[in-house]
């Protein structure tokens, strides 16, 4: 969901590197806070959704963009932020979607314009619906959003025989959703961890959700995430409830939880991915955060720390989809193929320090950065994978009544 683009190292890091001979990623992985991954129990795989409904109206045949890939060699890909590869002397370039176009001939027009799968829904959906271009080839979706719309009949299937490295490299956590048991309409981007952050500037470290909701020095100075599944189950995992569990009864009241620390004030916003600047300014003492936004922000401060709370931390991925109204979707499917490249995939992993999707990605990471093939947050062991915990797959009802539930307190 989330984050990756390197931004480039302060001049205190960069000292650190040159008088200790220290490769970048071992010291953002130094600024872990505890200076160890942990979480707590599940599996790398899809998380938070249940098998799609039978597709609306809107999924007819009739509804899918020509493809005129073969005359135009272009392609627009909307993103996260902070979510790919970047070069470390010029941020606007991204090495591998130059890579990219310098083997297809493709030329990628690459927005980050995902903040939040809500709030990027809300920009879609009414053309999506009505079967209208969104102007875009690319969509990446969390687990739950992307169920969602490949249910509502908004995507395009892509040809298994024409993403070769996709068939064969993705993780076998990661194959035969529910939702995708075909594999056709979604190709994981990253996967990721949801844990707390907090700027050791201005507050001193916290380890525990409960913290996060009821310390005095941080009233007003607290974020959560408006990912309903991330903030509702790292607070289910804070009242020892399992998110993959989850009842009635236990939702109701991580709910009532949450609203406490709202009304008293602790609780000062609901955020996307734009909590990254009020955590870096110290506007924001703590807050719930992705990972990899957190190791990166950590590059350019070594007072953001992520911290895996005591009680464990969520577990989510992302997903690239071909809206059905895209025009280029060959050249999507040539994109899709070149990132399940493990080469590529090292490529774009030792950059935005996600947990990598493509199976021999870890043995290329050796010859991209040795020091990032045995880190956890990137290619998680057995033993790491039991520590983390996924959200129960809801229906649709679930899903309807639970959000409106969560955004009665969030105010989304």
């Amino acid at each position: 969901m989330r984050n990756p683009s390197r931004p480039p190292l302060s001049p205190e890091a960069a000292a650190i590197l040159n008088a200790t001979g220290l490769s970048r990623r071992t010291l953002m992985r130094g600024f872990l806070a505890g200076g160890a991954f942990m979480a707590a129990g599940g599996a790398l795989a899809a998380c938070g959704t249940a098998p799609a409904k039978k597709p609306d109206a809107s999924s007819s045949p009739s509804c899918v963009g020509t493809d005129v890939s073969a005359t135009e060699k272009k392609l627009n890909w909307s993103n996260w932020p902070l979510y790919i590869d970047v070069d470390a002397n010029d941020e606007k370039k991204r090495p591998s979607i130059d890579g990219f176009t310098a083997k297809t001939g493709i030329a990628v027009t690459y927005t980050e314009d995902v903040n939040d799968n809500n709030e990027f829904f809300g920009k879609v959906r009414n053309q999506l619906q009505a079967c209208q271009s969104i102007d875009r080839d690319v969509m990446v979706l969390t687990d739950w959003m992307a169920s969602r719309v490949v249910g509502l009949g908004w995507t395009q299937q892509f040809d298994p025989a024409k993403t070769p490295n996709f068939t064969k490299n993705v993780l076998a956590s990661l194959r035969n959703r529910p939702w995708d048991k075909d594999m056709n309409h979604a190709a994981p981007w990253q996967s990721g961890l949801t844990g707390l952050a907090y700027n050791a500037k201005v507050t001193k470290e916290i380890r525990t959700l409960d913290e996060l909701l009821t310390r005095p020095d941080l009233k007003g100075k607290v974020a959560v995430l408006t990912e309903m599944r991330d903030t509702v189950g790292l607070v289910l995992l804070s009242m020892g409830k399992d998110p993959a569990n989850v009842t009635d009864a236990d939702f109701d009241a991580a709910i009532e939880k949450l609203k406490k620390a709202v009304d008293s004030g602790q609780i000062r916003k609901f955020t996307g991915n734009d909590y990254k600047e009020d955590l870096a300014k110290g506007d924001l003492a703590a807050c719930v955060a992705w990972s990899g936004d957190v190791i990166q922000l950590a590059a350019e401060d070594e007072s953001i720390k992520f911290v895996t709370p005591d009680e464990g931390l969520m577990l989510w991925s992302d997903n690239i989809l071909i809206p059905a109204t895209a025009t280029h979707k060959a050249n999507v499917e040539q994109l899709i193929d070149y990132y399940y490249d493990p080469k590529v995939a090292a490529q774009v992993a030792a950059s935005v320090n996600y947990i990598c999707p493509v199976q021999g990605a870890q043995e290329a990471m050796q010859q991209v950065d040795p020091d990032l093939a045995g880190n956890p947050l990137i290619f998680p062991d057995a033993d790491t994978l039991k520590k983390v915990h996924s959200f129960k797959a809801l229906t649709e009802a679930e899903d309807k009544k639970y959000a409106e539930k969560f955004e009665s307190v969030s105010g989304a």
